[in-house]
Order: C-alpha cells, then sequence, then structure tokens
C-alpha cells in the first residue's frame, strides 16, 4: 500500500476549508434569505467567488501534491508548499470579506504553488536519470519429439 502522507494531510486540510468556506456562503444566505443565486448580495457574491475560487484552484494542486510526492518521496519542500496553499486560501477568503492585502498575498501564493508544483512535476518527468535497460534474446530450438 502506498502512503502519501503531505497529499492526505493536505487534502484532509483542504476539505475542511472547503466546508468552512460553504459555511460562510450558507450564513450570508440564511441572514439575507437568498436561497438561489446571489440576490445581488454583494457580500454573498464574494463569498461564492471566493469558494468557487476555492474549488477552481484546489483539484490542480492536490493532483499536483500527490504526484509530485509519488515521485520524489515526502520533504519539508513539500509540506512547506502545501500549508503555504492553505494559509493562500484562508488569506483569499478573507480579503474577499474586506481585508484586501489578504486578497492579493492569496492569490499570489496560490499562483506560485501551481507554479512551483508544476515545475517540480516536470523536472520530475525530464530531468530525471532513467535507464535504459536490454535484455539478450537467444535463439532456442525446440526438438519435436519421437
Amino acid at each position: 500500500m502506498i502512503i502519501l502522507p503531505i497529499s492526505l494531510t493536505i487534502a484532509a486540510g483542504a476539505a475542511l476549508l472547503n466546508l468552512w468556506l460553504s459555511v460562510r456562503v450558507g450564513r450570508v444566505r440564511t441572514r439575507e434569505k437568498v436561497f438561489i443565486g446571489d440576490g445581488g448580495n454583494d457580500l454573498l457574491t464574494r463569498r461564492m467567488r471566493a469558494h468557487s475560487n476555492f474549488v477552481e484552484n484546489t483539484a490542480f494542486v492536490l493532483i499536483l501534491l500527490a504526484l509530485v510526492e509519488l515521485g520524489l518521496g515526502s520533504s519539508m519542500w513539500l509540506w512547506g508548499v502545501g500549508a503555504a496553499y492553505l494559509v493562500g486560501r484562508i488569506l483569499h477568503a478573507m480579503g474577499m470579506d474586506g481585508m484586501m492585502w489578504g486578497r492579493m498575498v492569496g492569490t499570489i501564493i496560490t499562483m506560485l504553488t501551481q507554479l512551483g508544483l508544476a515545475i517540480g512535476a516536470l523536472a520530475i518527468v525530464y530531468l530525471t536519470p532513467t535507464s535504459v535497460t536490454t535484455t539478450a534474446i537467444e535463439e532456442t530450438v525446440v526438438a519435436a519429439p519421437r
């Protein structure tokens, strides 16, 4: 069995963050009695976008994180990248509520995380030395039974 501790931990954190973002949307929906769409409510629109933006980016990050971990193994670098991504998404969500520097920092962290993981994935594929194995094939003669 292969266990990817970094990917599993960050995926669990992402699931919890997704639930938190959902609850934030639900609270505004309930308070403002808007059950479909955004009802023209600015706060609801911003919270919906924070949640949607999280979903739009997280699949790529988790897939890349798992594949890079599978290719390289666990490393402090990968732990840092995963943790930074989650912090960035929290900052982005807070920024969508008005803490504008959080939105900017969260967006930059998200983009750098994806870029770093993409470059890491490509490096694994194209910079990892591979060896070519050849097998000599000898002719076999089968004698017919008498």
